[in-house]
């Protein structure tokens, strides 16, 4: 997707602090944390959102989130953390391709708003 902010910055066009990469996903920092850990996690086949998950492109997210666990672990997420992802305008979604946001590194509230 040309004018797509995620696609940009897994093509290096737009300079992110990454965390992780591999031949199918990139985990970078947020640049507007609402946490102490805000890290999203990216497929970088274009999927729009959780609504486009299918039978041809599930296998990813399982691997992200084994790679979840894996981020959390070295960030030292021990006393737990969150895993967010938005759907749609209604739903929060500001950039149209599949993301999970992990949040972490306080106590975070019982409230998801």
């Amino acid at each position: 997707m040309d004018n797509c902010l995620f696609c940009k910055i897994i093509k290096g066009e737009i300079t992110s602090t990454k965390v992780y990469e591999d031949s199918e996903i990139l985990a970078f920092r947020d640049i507007n944390p609402q946490a102490p850990t805000h890290i999203l996690v990216i497929p970088k086949q274009h999927i729009g959102s959780v609504s486009e998950i299918n039978e041809n492109n599930s296998a990813i997210v399982s691997h992200i989130f084994v790679k979840i666990a894996e981020i959390a672990a070295k960030e030292n997420l021990t006393n737990g953390y969150r895993v967010v992802s938005n759907v749609g305008e209604d739903g929060g979604q500001t950039v149209h391709h599949l993301h999970f946001h992990i949040l972490g590194g306080e106590k975070l509230s019982e409230k998801m708003s």
